[in-house]
């Protein structure tokens, strides 16, 4: 008894006097069905507090008088009375601890650098999270923080753009969100004030626009022009078909914005041996801009510092002088409307098809004689640049995070661009710290991230990807992008990784089908999904585009929404916070495995059909080519998925441990779809369905389709290896999803 009581007064000691923490873990006990839950105390070290001690300890004793008298029948009473008094208070103290544990959460083991406070409290229920939540997000403070945050001249690194990043930094620290600095020092391309660019038809001057396109070449060239639409493939091939016989090889190819990114539209241009390309904004694709508009963008069709490939651009990196592959090597200009409708007055030929026609009063394809000069005197200039984080840490897995992000810098004005996203970034920052003092308990942590040098191809996200690649991997595992989520009211639209349409759609509730598209490349949320493996999700309410025009203010945004960007603003904040809020309060990450099975039995389906076209047509060699194992590949993943979800249907959501178990197997879904046959440098987007490259199953599609269309030969040996790689890619995730190596059913 007397070691009871020495335990019980130490355990109570220790309670009493310790400064630490408590932090809870879960152990299944074999003959019970409900879960027992282990209090630790950390004292100096780590001592678990469940009976047996770790290490010598410090007893207090109990001294008996030195001197002894009569034991008479009272003094034994007494004695008796008194240990049986210590005895209840023992018990009283060890029911008190039991008591504790058994309202504590169950929770995995944190790791050291996470302190639980003594009184955690359960999380709160859904419902009333998210009523907290909506409450909390004010329209009165983003309206303010609108205010704010709309200035001019934001350009990356400028003193505006500084300025706002200390000002975002002294928001988080205000918050206690232990913000930090991640500091890059790229090559960023502006205009020569001294030196403006300029277009001429012959010898007459068309105009010096005042907007230019980032990382174009510059110099001087002159060449045909040559007006090919949009600038996608299918245009290129339409002027140089056999019905208008254009060469592009030396020409100047004038195009429209739109459908696809300026970058694309150039390189498209330089693969066809152009020289210089322009490109103008039709008043058919923007109804709410003026004739002297002018637009903003860059030609890097990748992401990040184009200096650095596959590299972080810190300062004193040590490596040799590199290019990007995606930058196009030619001359690129935006120009004006009413500067395009000039070269069209000018230019002679045929007529363009019908397809190629927007608003202006003519469109001609360009004949011999049509000459045009573009003159590019852009300078690169090394530039630091800052992005800005805050964090509020989860109570289960600290070392797993959601990421919430936004632009805010831009080339024009960027009202809606990153104005909009830089205020709900903020606004959410600050309502899940509100949460939070409400008795929220996240289970995993939100990091908050205000990103610079967007404009210019996402420098700021990707230098941040590639400088802590190792440390994000496995780690963060969605990120939700606030860029351009109100331009309008249009309607609402996403681009998001399969994994996240369910959670998307279950969010919006009411919206029946959300607009879901495939994530462009000049996707602030891109870099997160298609190079580094992290489920992504982007969205919008969406107008008429005016993204990379000095009409992107707020009279226009105002105009354009009927007054009604406030609104609008809040809905958006509710969209980003309730996703987010779902993917830290649950025990089980909701990531739809199973929505990827529909993904790749469609994109496997497409290539078994051209397959047997080439077939059926008794191509040279095609015989050889077998789908089988493409298709198993598929039915494994797919089987994979299917037991996962009756895994979740199986588990105790309690047991921690089995949760976090099972979270591990959808966190590397992401990121084993990245191909590992491929460089990083080279083919940085390496996702083999979201990605951009040769590894991708969109381009063995298009390949095998341009064979059937006789516009290129059958490389068999480059069809073999491209299978193999795209089917092994598949079964390796299929394999990881499974879970254990004695799980997996592999039929190859």
């Amino acid at each position: 008894m007397a070691g009871t009581i020495d335990q019980a007064k130490m355990k109570f000691s220790r309670i009493v006097n310790s400064r630490s923490y408590t932090r809870f873990s879960q152990s299944q006990n074999p003959d019970e069905e409900s879960s027992r839950v282990e209090v630790k105390l950390s004292v100096d070290g780590e001592e678990e507090m469940d009976g047996t001690e770790q290490g010598p300890v410090q007893h207090d004793t109990y001294t008996r008088p030195s001197h002894s008298r009569p034991r008479n029948r009272w003094r034994i009473l007494v004695w008796v009375g008194g240990v049986l008094v210590i005895f209840c208070v023992g018990l009283l103290i060890g029911y008190s601890i039991h008591r504790k544990s058994d309202l504590a959460p169950c929770s995995s083991t944190v790791p050291p650098i996470q302190e639980v406070p003594l009184n955690y409290s359960p999380s709160l229920d859904w419902s009333s999270l998210v009523r907290l939540l909506n409450d909390k997000l004010s329209s009165k403070a983003i309206e303010e923080k609108l205010s704010e945050f709309s200035q001019s001249d934001r350009k990356a690194g400028s003193f505006v753009d500084n300025k706002l990043a200390d000002n975002i930094h002294d928001i988080f620290k205000q918050l206690n969100m232990d913000p930090w600095v991640d500091e890059h020092f790229v090559k960023l391309q502006y205009p020569d004030k001294s030196k403006p660019n300029k277009v001429l038809f012959g010898s007459e001057d068309i105009g010096s626009p005042d907007g230019f396109l980032a990382y174009s070449e510059t110099g001087r060239k002159e060449g045909r022009v040559v007006y090919a639409n949009y600038g996608q493939l299918s245009d290129l091939e339409t002027v140089q078909n056999e019905t208008y016989r254009l060469s592009l090889n030396g020409s100047v190819v004038l195009m429209r914005a739109g459908k696809i990114s300026m970058a694309q539209k150039v390189m498209n241009a330089a693969k066809m041996g152009a020289i210089a390309a322009l490109i103008y904004p039709d008043t058919a694709d923007y109804k709410t801009i003026s004739g002297e508009t002018d637009l903003y963008g860059h030609v890097h069709l990748g992401s990040g510092d184009p200096y650095t490939p596959g590299f972080p651009s810190f300062n004193h990196t040590q490596f040799p002088p590199a290019k990007s592959s995606g930058l196009p090597g030619i001359l690129a200009q935006t120009i004006t409307a009413n500067m395009a409708q000039a070269i069209f007055t000018k230019m002679g030929g045929d007529n363009a098809p019908d397809r190629f026609k927007g608003e202006l009063h003519s469109y001609k394809l360009g004949r011999e004689n049509d000459s045009v000069t573009v003159v590019v005197n852009n300078n690169l200039a090394d530039t630091k640049i800052h992005n800005v984080f805050g964090v509020i840490k989860g109570y289960v897995d600290p070392d797993r995070y959601v990421v919430i992000g936004a632009q805010r810098d831009s080339l024009s004005l960027g009202y809606a661009k990153s104005t909009v996203g830089t205020t709900l970034l903020l606004e959410l920052a600050s309502a899940f710290t509100e949460l939070k003092k409400d008795g929220f308990r996240p289970k995993r942590s939100i990091v908050f991230a205000s990103w610079t040098a967007g404009d210019f191809g996402n420098i700021g996200v990707t230098e941040w990807l590639e400088g802590y690649w190792a440390s994000l991997d496995r780690k963060a595992f969605t990120y939700i992008s606030l860029d351009g989520v109100v331009t309008g009211v249009g309607s609402f639209r996403a681009s998001a990784s399969p994994l996240l349409h369910t959670l998307l759609q279950k969010t919006l509730g009411k919206v029946k089908s959300p607009g879901l598209k495939t994530m462009q490349m000049d996707d602030g949320a891109y870099p997160f999904l298609a190079m580094s493996g992290i489920p992504s999700v982007s969205f919008s309410f969406v107008s008429p585009p005016y993204f990379g025009t000095n009409l992107d203010d707020k009279a226009h945004l105002d105009s354009i929404t009927n007054q009604k960007v406030v609104e609008l603003s809040v809905l958006a904040a509710q969209v980003a916070g309730q996703m987010a809020l779902r993917l830290v309060h649950d025990q089980i990450l909701r990531l739809d495995v199973t929505k990827y099975s529909d993904d790749i039995t469609n994109r496997v389906s497409a290539i078994i059909q051209r397959v047997d076209a080439l077939k059926n047509n008794k191509v040279n060699k095609t015989e050889s080519l077998s789908t089988k194992w493409l298709n198993a590949a598929k039915s494994s993943y797919s089987r994979a998925a299917a037991s996962l979800n009756t895994d979740i249907g199986n588990t105790d959501l309690n047991d921690m441990e089995m949760c976090r178990i099972i979270n591990n197997r959808i966190m590397k879904v992401e990121h084993n779809f990245l191909s590992p046959y491929v460089s990083l440098r080279e083919v940085p987007f390496r996702h083999i369905f979201l990605g951009n490259g040769w590894q991708t199953a969109t381009d063995l599609e298009k390949y095998l389709g341009d064979v059937h269309e006789n516009k290129t030969s059958f490389d068999i040996d480059q069809v073999l290896n491209k299978f193999a790689l795209l089917t092994w890619t598949i079964q390796g995730c299929a394999n990881d999803l499974a879970g254990d190596i004695w799980s997996l059913d592999n039929e190859i």
